[in-house]
């Protein structure tokens, strides 16, 4: 079966010139730069959610030790998750050639026969299994989110979460394995020296119609073109037209204040004109001073105030900086009995279903006066879509905490 150029087992029937131990190791490199900016921005998103604040922050329950991150997430500058989650999705989308160029190049080694020489070639090839699955399965989890597609079984935040957790280890072992060699081979050739190809170099090749150095240029055209069809949806302005690839990346939904990029509609949430009736809605309140009802009249009532602040969602999209509009949460904390400092609050929608209907913010979100239960956008009530009667918004926070059609709010230690 070795020796039969009919098969994949046989080296003979790989014929292109392009592959070779160049060519893989600068693939490499750049995969070792870029997949460790995705697991550190990936870290940071989840650590944005503050799972540890309450369970309804939690997406992945039960994952123990790997649940660990350094800090409490900020609320500012209100860019941030925009930024880190836009990196996060925009690179992960950008490598996309780069891992499929990268697979291409090394293909003949998963078909090497006998499959395991020994112990530790056995080991190493486990190794690779877990790295070529696990890359294979976080990017196409990814990109499926990003296109709003849960064709896999499960919830994508535990299978995307636990997934990395095993991509990244075989990649650091991996890494730490190859990473020399890489260096190495990319230096000796810049010095103009030709060493071993292992195994990579084609023993038959046909001629060539590009070279190696052509190839790297095309995959890197390939990241280039997703990268100015995917940016926009993160950066907004002229952009945004330029995202093809991003569910929300095209024109700004309808016109007027409130045409701009939704991630859910009210419709999809189940919101009715029942639960948002100003004759039957209300906002309840509570905290050490008892329990408030508050229609929408006597919210406008209350001192009003402004933030310019922007939504940004895990898909990697966001709007631009929207005029928002209402009461601050750190002046309704103090109508539930909390004069000094406020605490943790947890935001309870009317949506009956949903993963989210339900978020807890820090204390530090509370307390800044740039979060709002936000009454109006751009100088115009809330539509449906967007949360009427009411909605949260706090900077630097993710979409789904910023919570629509709020129902009620908790104030105290969660």
């Amino acid at each position: 079966m070795r020796d039969d150029p009919r098969l994949p087992t046989s080296p003979r029937f790989w014929r292109s010139p392009l592959r070779g131990t160049w060519f893989t190791a600068v693939l490499g490199l750049v995969l070792l730069g870029g997949v460790s900016v995705l697991f550190v921005t990936g870290l940071v998103s989840y650590a944005a959610y503050n799972p540890d604040l309450s369970p309804v922050n939690d997406t992945t329950p039960d994952k123990g030790v790997l649940g660990f991150y350094l800090f409490d997430w900020p609320a500012g500058p209100s860019w941030l998750y925009r930024l880190t989650q836009g990196v996060h999705v925009t690179l992960g989308i950008v490598l996309v050639p780069v891992l499929l160029a990268k697979l291409w190049s090394v293909v003949p080694k998963l078909f090497t026969l006998p499959p395991a020489r020994s112990l530790a070639h056995a080991l190493e090839r486990v190794s690779l299994l877990l790295l070529v699955g696990g890359a294979l399965f976080q990017f196409v989890t990814g990109l499926l989110n990003v296109q709003l597609e849960y064709v896999f079984p499960g919830s994508f935040y535990p299978l995307h979460f636990y997934g990395a957790w095993v991509f990244i280890a075989a990649f650091a072992v991996h890494a730490a394995l190859r990473t020399p060699m890489a260096l190495r081979t990319v230096r000796a050739w810049r010095r103009g020296e030709r060493g071993d190809e292992a195994g990579l170099k084609a023993p038959e090749p046909v001629p060539a119609t590009v070279s190696r150095r052509g190839a790297l240029w095309l995959v890197g055209g390939g990241s280039l073109l997703l990268f100015v069809t995917t940016v926009g949806q993160s950066l907004g302005g002229p952009l945004r037209r330029t995202a093809l690839l991003a569910p929300h990346g095209g024109s700004d939904p309808g016109g007027g204040p409130n045409g701009f990029q939704i991630n859910k509609t009210a419709h999809y949430a189940g919101i009715t004109d029942a639960d948002t009736h100003p004759d039957a809605w209300r906002l309840v309140v509570t905290g050490p001073a008892g329990t408030v009802r508050l229609s929408r009249a006597d919210l406008l009532r209350l001192p009003q105030h402004s933030s310019s602040l922007p939504i940004a969602c895990v898909e990697g999209w966001s709007t631009a900086d929207q005029w928002w509009r209402g009461v601050r949460l750190r002046d309704l904390a103090a109508l539930a009995g909390y004069g000094g400092g406020p605490p943790d609050v947890l935001v309870e929608s009317v949506q009956r279903h949903g993963a989210f209907r339900r978020a807890a913010l820090r204390a530090n979100q509370v307390s800044d006066p740039r979060s709002l239960l936000a009454l109006s956008v751009n100088g115009e009530a809330l539509s449906l879509d967007h949360g009427y009667p009411a909605r949260i918004i706090v900077p630097a926070a993710p979409g789904v905490h910023n919570t629509k059609w709020v129902g009620r709010l908790t104030f105290g230690d969660l």
